[in-house]
């Protein structure tokens, strides 16, 4: 650091040994300025560098890039570092550097400053206002100068070292001084300080003895967490006093201090532990105008007798003997704004009647159980682990919000708050069924509009009749048996877990969407929504009576609703004309009668009947012709001859995908649909038992199972057989005209052997746990993906088929036990585009090439 010192200084030097028109300005890195900001090496070189430039007289610059008057400007945003880096820069620059509107204020706190170059400052700028000398190098020498020399010193911050007396003495000389700090610093056995216009004063966490002060200005004081035994206080005028943690001082010193300040508006004595009743309310006699006080921390007061008319402020944390009595006389203080009462234990009860109260705070009060509390300009409240809690009663014009988090004996809440807008009782567990009647119109909220009741577990019945109420939470309700809700603005509800429910009214309601979750009790379900567009009544199992008049809904969900009959859907159909997607999964109870009103849907366009047990779907093919998407997943009652309108007589023109999986349907009916429902887009067979073979060969002259439609392009894309066990044989040639197909996914058909692929498009082909495949043919130009994962393959056989693959790009092999790692670097020299080989290297029969390949890494480089 040394060497780099001089470096820099012998560059000034060589600099102005040598004429230049305008100096070089090369601005510093950001780790520079991190250094310079964080070394106080590097700010005693600035200082070196400003003292030599301020007395180095070169050539003088002919051009200027920036008028003076405009570099004053900026230079005026600048501090004392960065004045003096600046003035390296050029002539220009440190005339302006060292103008005196920029040497105000000495800011040279915890740098490395002598007392010959603070000096120095103070001789070249002695109408310095502020100075700011802590942490530096022998404190008390250059507070002494700044004293001294500094004519109009207003302000002056010191500490971190050893302050001597004379400090004290000369400080009363310095007629122009208004602030003086003092922190962290020790000064000796006694503090005697007098000044006339001094106006405020800071001595925090010093050391020392005795304190006397006479100032008869003197506004402000602050003592906070001092070393003393003794203070004696002179300052008729002061008004803010603070000794927060002056342990030694006794009651006796801090009545006397206290009272000898008649005109004082704010006190704090926390965590003074001797002060006593008797102290504060001789505090209390002797400033009347008192109007901010923090007693925290002191256990033997108790405000008995206690009377501050003026107080607007008072802080009493953790006072072990305020109790209910205590209460009576703060009560007293009939201008009191803020009031906070957190771990007072001995508190048992409150009543408050402030009409000027605006903040109350109740945390960690053990023992109290009641709280009535009146005023109109309450705006905050906060009340928070007080376990005994049990009622509560707020009359208040200006609370907007409340909160009583895990209240958990609270079981009266009573409320007269006309501007409340949002209430949160989560965990009041005790809450009963009449903490409704609080929050209906009849109640005294009639602006709520988010309320949550979450975990509230001794609610059985809720009953809301709110026309503000917007939000409404009741997660983990589970004693919940009847929701009725005649909320018209009502836009959101959460109720998971309400598991219990039987009941639901919703009459009216602005619900967008609604989703009920599990409610495999609930029985009788009423819904009103004009603006309601999604509704899920999943796992309603005892769901028999649903009466839904939503004109805007367009997706109902009624999965494993076993209960809902056929008597349902024409008052649903007729109610909600718009829905567009209706799932009915494991709906038993309908049938076919039912399904025939569905033709007053005519946007319908998505059905789900899966794992229902229908056998006709005549009423479906006649009443919803616009339908696109139809599943009948697991369908096992549906025949053979069920499908027959699709392909033979032309119904459902506009379906484009179609779920057979899990069926029953025979290897004929499946084939002519393949070869008949050329508008198809998606089909999905997957795990059908009757399938045996996947042969699309209706272009050759020996198929018997062409169809007319040989000529026309299928518009097939995207075909699922998985898991269908009997299949042997796949064949798709280009003749079949799948010429859109291009996702086919035939895994887990244990038994297929052979496949047989052209298809144009074909992008992704899955044979994932195919473990008797043999012959794999693939002519597919733009297949990018192949899973052959678990495979039993050998590796001529992969080679043939991915050599006709152009375009190929990802190969899953992992678990092929035939496939040896030597056979990465063929296939992709048999195939230049392969990108990624998935592969099981603890599988591979060469261990020792094994190491070289990398789990999707591409190719190129093993």
């Amino acid at each position: 650091m040394e060497e780099s010192e001089g470096d820099d200084l012998k560059s000034i030097w060589s600099s102005s040994e040598s004429y230049h028109k305008r100096a070089k300005v090369e601005c510093p890195s950001a780790s520079d300025e991190r250094t310079v900001a964080s070394s106080s090496r590097t700010d005693t070189t600035a200082m070196f560098c400003q003292n030599f430039i301020l007395n180095y007289t070169g050539p003088k610059d002919d051009d200027k890039d920036l008028t003076d008057d405009l570099l004053h400007v900026v230079f005026s945003f600048l501090n004392n570092v960065d004045l003096c880096r600046s003035a390296m820069v050029c002539r220009q620059w440190r005339v302006a550097s060292a103008h005196e509107d920029f040497w105000k204020v000495f800011n040279f706190k915890n740098m490395s400053i002598s007392v010959e170059q603070f000096e120095n400052m103070c001789q070249r700028y002695p109408n310095a206002t502020k100075v700011n000398v802590y942490g530096v190098p022998a404190v008390d020498e250059l507070a002494l100068k700044a004293a001294t020399t500094l004519r109009n010193l207003e302000v002056l911050t010191i500490g971190n070292g050893h302050i001597s007396e004379t400090f004290f003495q000369i400080l009363g000389e310095c007629n122009s001084l208004m602030s003086v700090t003092i922190r962290e610093a020790v000064l000796g056995n006694g503090v005697h300080l007098s000044h006339d216009r001094l106006h405020k004063l800071k001595i925090r966490k010093c050391t020392f003895r005795r304190l006397s002060i006479r100032c008869p200005q003197l506004r402000s004081l602050s003592l906070k967490r001092s070393n003393m035994i003794l203070a004696m206080l002179n300052c008729p005028l002061l008004q803010h006093l603070n000794i927060t943690s002056c342990h030694k001082l006794q009651d006796a010193d801090i009545h006397s201090a206290v009272v000898s300040c008649p005109l004082l508006e704010s006190l704090d004595i926390s965590n003074c532990a001797c002060v006593s009743n008797e102290t504060l309310r001789g505090i209390a006699h002797a400033c009347a105008g008192l109007r901010i006080l923090n007693a925290s921390d002191c256990p033997n007061i108790s405000f008995k007798s206690v009377h501050l008319p003026m107080l607007t402020v008072l802080k009493l944390h953790r006072c072990e003997r305020i109790t209910s009595e205590s209460i009576s006389w703060i009560a007293n203080s009939l201008a009191l704004e803020v009031l906070e009462l957190d771990n007072c234990n001995m508190l048992i009860s409150a009543t408050l009647h402030l009409s000027c109260l605006q903040s109350l705070s109740l945390v960690n009060c053990r023992k109290f159980t009641e709280l009535n509390l009146q005023s109109t300009m309450l705006s905050s409240i906060t009340i928070a682990n007080c376990p005994a809690l049990h009622r509560v009663t707020i009359t208040s014009n200006a609370l907007r919000r409340l909160a009583l988090k895990k209240q958990e004996n609270l079981t009266t809440l009573i409320l007269q708050c006309q501007s409340l807008q949002e209430v949160d009782l989560a965990g009041c567990k005790s809450l009963s069924n009449t903490v409704c009647e609080t929050f209906s119109d009849v109640g005294g909220c009639p602006m709520l509009k988010s309320l949550i009741l979450d975990n509230c577990e001794s609610l059985t019945e809720v009953r809301f009749c709110n026309s503000s109420l917007s939000s409404l939470s009741l997660v983990g309700c589970r004693a919940v048996t009847s929701l009725e809700l005649n909320c018209s603005r009502l836009e959101q509800i959460c109720w998971d877990g309400c598991d219990n429910l039987e009941t639901a009214f919703f009459k009216p309601v602005a619900l967008r969407s609604l989703d009920l979750g599990i409610c495999p009790k609930l029985s009788a379900l009423n819904i009103e929504a004009p603006y309601m567009v999604s509704l899920e009544l999943k796992c309603c199992g005892a769901l028999s009576e649903a009466s839904i008049i939503c004109p805007l809904l367009t997706s109902l969900d009624a999965s494993f609703c076993g209960q809902l009959r056929d008597e349902c859907l024409p008052a649903i159909a007729a109610s909600c004309p718009l829905i567009e997607s209706l799932v009915l999964m494991s709906c038993s109870s309908i049938g076919s009668d039912g399904f025939s009103y569905l033709k007053g849907l005519q946007n319908l366009s998505v059905l789900d009947l899966s794992y229902t047990c229908l056998m006709n779907l005549e009423p479906i093919f006649k009443s919803c012709i616009q339908l696109k998407v139809l599943k009948l997943q697991a369908c096992k009652d549906l025949t053979d001859s069920s499908l027959e309108p699709l392909y033979k007589e032309g119904a459902l023109r506009a379906l484009e995908e179609l779920d057979l999986s899990y069926g029953t349907l025979c290897q004929t009916a499946i084939d002519d649909l393949l070869a008949c429902c050329t508008h198809l887009t998606h089909l999905s067979l997957n795990g059908c038992v009757n399938m045996h073979d996947l042969e699309l060969d209706w272009g050759s002259g020996e198929s018997t199972q062409e169809p007319a439609e040989t000529s026309t392009n299928r518009l097939l894309q995207n075909l699922s057989c998985v898991g269908c066990p009997k299949i042997r044989k796949v064949l798709i040639p280009t003749t079949a005209r799948f010429n859109h197909l291009s996702s086919l996914n035939l895994s887990l058909c244990v038994n297929l052997k052979e496949v047989d692929i052209a298809c144009s498009n074909l992008v992704l082909l899955n044979l994932s746990n195919c473990y008797s495949l043999q012959v794999l043919k693939l002519g597919c130009p733009r297949l990018s993906s192949i899973f052959l994962q678990s495979c039993k393959m050998d590796e001529a056989g992969v080679e043939a088929a991915i050599s006709g693959c152009c375009s190929l790009e990802s190969l899953d092999l992992r678990f092929c036990s035939k496939i040896s790692s030597v056979s990465m670097v063929r296939f992709q020299t048999v195939c230049p585009s392969l990108k990624r080989v998935f592969s099981s290297p603890n599988l591979l029969r060469d261990q020792r090439f094994a190491s070289n390949v990398i789990l999707n890494t591409p190719l190129s480089t093993l």
